[in-house]
């Protein structure tokens, strides 16, 4: 049975709080500006000009389709609770429709003290909604493909915001989150830059992971002449505690086969995935960049030309004043178990385990802290 058929659940409480924020692994960059400056004791003048130079760094796009409803700027405060997608792809080339290759969401409760951190499988067999923007009729896949769908524009390059916002709409059927307050496009070369800037990432290597796509010097693997894989020496990342570069960092969170290493599938690159967001952002807020005035510039500038944001009527630098008290310490990492989806034998998908419907509900309600010490499962280790 499909994950997020839409009126599964219904509105849920009729809930009318307005969400804004900025996403998990894009949340963490956005908000570089403001939190880094405050913590490096930088004067107003000067953390007011950086601010104002990453900002305008940002890529900026109307990822929900508020533009064309005619929408007007909020003007309240930023307050929670807050819900905000992430989405990660690889760079647009050519007029191929862009993929979801990683698709998180970040919780913010109404204390705005500490989040929750969840990804989705982009596997996940659902129900994704007709289009009309895209000429899209809807269908039944797997979750990735909804950005691929809403981005194609007639006799027109593919637009990932317009894929965004598609995308965005189905994973609210599939969680009950009545309405997104911010998202991102991240691009997954941009997090490489960042890496870089800081001068590496310190990771926990949980289990010896083989790469399927780099050799040791981090030139790409040479494609296998008799098959499908590829062939050549494999770059191979120890158990323990890691320095990564850039190229080795995001290698490292994308491997997903149990030959690499990763023997829960693309389960395990999710929790690799959140691992490197709370160590990138541990490593961001370190002395070592945040009194490093070329460092700190290097790692904002490289943060902004990642991202292609939308804040729903509120800049990053709203954001980042908002989330401010939230640090990697207190940013709850979340996996949502499932299995696969078969037809006759036919792998279609994957799908949630019952529990993970509970954990929705839970959301919701504000009540995921006493349901989280009941499925301490659910928890994702650092």
């Amino acid at each position: 049975m499909p994950v997020g058929k839409a009126g599964r659940r219904g509105k849920r409480g009729g809930r009318s709080s307005v969400w804004r924020g900025v996403p998990g692994w894009a949340r963490f960059c956005t908000i570089f500006g403001v939190v880094l400056m405050m913590l490096s004791g930088t004067s107003l003048v000067g953390a007011e000009a950086l601010m104002a130079r990453y900002e305008g760094a940002i890529g900026k796009a109307d990822l929900f389709g508020d533009q064309a409803a005619g929408a007007s700027e909020p003007k309240s405060d930023i307050k929670g609770p807050l819900n905000i997608l992430l989405v990660g792809i690889d760079p647009v080339r050519d007029d191929r429709p862009p993929l979801s290759d990683a698709i998180m969401v970040l919780h913010v409760p109404k204390e705005m003290d500490r989040a929750y951190l969840f990804s989705l499988p982009r596997d996940l067999y659902v129900d994704i909604p007709a289009f009309p923007k895209a000429n899209f009729n809807g269908t039944t896949t797997k979750l990735n493909a909804a950005m691929s769908f809403g981005s194609r524009v007639p006799n027109g390059k593919p637009d990932p915001a317009r894929g965004f916002e598609l995308l965005a709409q189905t994973v609210q059927q599939v969680t009950g989150i009545e309405r997104f307050d911010a998202g991102a496009i991240v691009n997954f070369s941009g997090f490489q830059k960042i890496v870089d800037a800081m001068g590496g990432v310190t990771m926990n290597i949980e289990r010896e992971v083989r790469s399927e796509h780099r050799e040791p010097d981090g030139t790409h693997r040479k494609g296998n002449p008799n098959g499908e894989g590829y062939i050549g020496p494999q770059a191979v990342y120890p158990k323990g505690k890691q320095e990564l570069e850039g190229w080795q960092a995001l290698d490292y969170v994308r491997q997903r086969y149990p030959k690499n290493g990763v023997p829960d599938g693309d389960y395990g690159r999710q929790r690799h995935q959140q691992q490197f967001v709370k160590a990138m952002a541990g490593q961001a807020l370190s002395a070592d960049v945040v009194t490093n005035p070329v460092k700190l510039d290097r790692v904002l500038r490289a943060a902004g030309e990642s991202l292609i944001f939308s804040g729903r009527g509120h800049s990053v630098i709203d954001f980042g004043l908002a989330l401010k008290d939230i640090r990697p310490g207190n940013i709850q990492m979340i996996k949502l178990p499932g299995g696969g989806v078969f037809d006759n034998g036919r792998y279609l998908g994957e799908r949630f385990d019952p529990e993970v419907e509970d954990f929705f509900v839970a959301l919701e309600r504000e009540l995921l802290d006493p349901f989280l010490l009941e499925h301490p499962k659910l928890v994702n280790k650092s």
